[in-house]
């Protein structure tokens, strides 16, 4: 089972615990004759308590009085793909070896826009292949971008109870870390498999950039049945943590500035 979140960095400048102060309605401030204003002090701070909520989610995690999520200035068209430049990644694991590519399940629609992309990084060498026959071990790494727009029902309570799965498309989640000042929330989920995904809530939108590393054996023309040599080890991904945070921040304004 998945614990609560980790922080990743330091936390940011909202993150103080409530202060909750310790009036007493049974002797009132001072006790005595004063009793009789509890009452009213109570319904005066109720009050307030809904008018703080309120402001919280219209001013904070941007839904309008019609509780229509507010999209913040994002764009997600057929074109964003455009968005995924990925400049630390590529810094770090080299050159595409082409541009992003648009997946079949975009979506279009009054409610929501979504959009999936995904770009390969070009095959590392990783000094075990054959010369002659090209045989060895090959292994290359692949980012996938989902943004969705939302924009008739807030996002936030599927957003926050999908970053406590323990189970994503078949695959074990080892575990969950929170990302600081990113978004109204952003959760870094590290998967058993050697891949992670960033998935950030902004309003209305909400956008996952993921990582994954893969690893295979191109047999040559004479090696049918002679067994497949140890593979070697596979990378830590978390080493890219910094490199996708960074990512996503400028993916984020790229779907801004459309």
């Amino acid at each position: 089972m998945i614990s609560e979140p980790e922080l990743v960095g330091e936390d940011g400048p909202g993150s103080s615990s409530d202060v909750v102060s310790g009036f007493d309605p049974e002797q009132g401030p001072e006790g005595g004759g004063r009793r009789r204003w509890s009452g009213v002090l109570w319904g005066v701070a109720g009050a307030l308590t809904a008018s703080a909520v309120w402001a919280a989610a219209v001013f904070g995690y941007g839904i309008g009085g019609d509780g229509k999520p507010d999209s913040r200035g994002y764009r997600v068209e057929s074109g964003s793909c455009a968005a995924m430049e990925l400049k630390e990644l590529t810094r770090a694991l080299g050159k595409p070896e082409s541009e992003p590519t648009t997946e079949l399940d975009g979506i279009e629609h009054p409610a929501l826009h979504r959009i999936r992309c995904t770009v390969d990084f070009e095959e590392l060498d990783l000094g075990e292949r054959n010369d002659e026959d090209g045989s060895g071990w090959y292994m290359g790494y692949r980012a996938s971008l989902t943004a969705e727009l939302h924009k008739e029902a807030d996002p936030r309570p599927v957003f926050e109870a999908s970053s406590t799965v323990t189970d994503i498309d078949g695959t074990a989640v080892d575990r969950v870390e929170r990302v600081p000042d990113l978004g109204d929330g952003a959760y870094l989920v590290i998967m058993d498999d050697n891949s992670m995904r960033l998935n950030v809530v902004d309003g209305g939108a909400v956008v996952t950039l993921a990582l994954s590393v893969w690893m295979s054996y191109n047999e040559g023309e004479g090696e049918i049945g002679e067994g497949v040599p140890d593979a070697p080890e596979e990378p830590e991904i978390l080493a890219y943590r910094g490199h996708l945070i960074s990512d996503m921040r400028d993916v984020m304004k790229a779907l801004k500035t459309g």
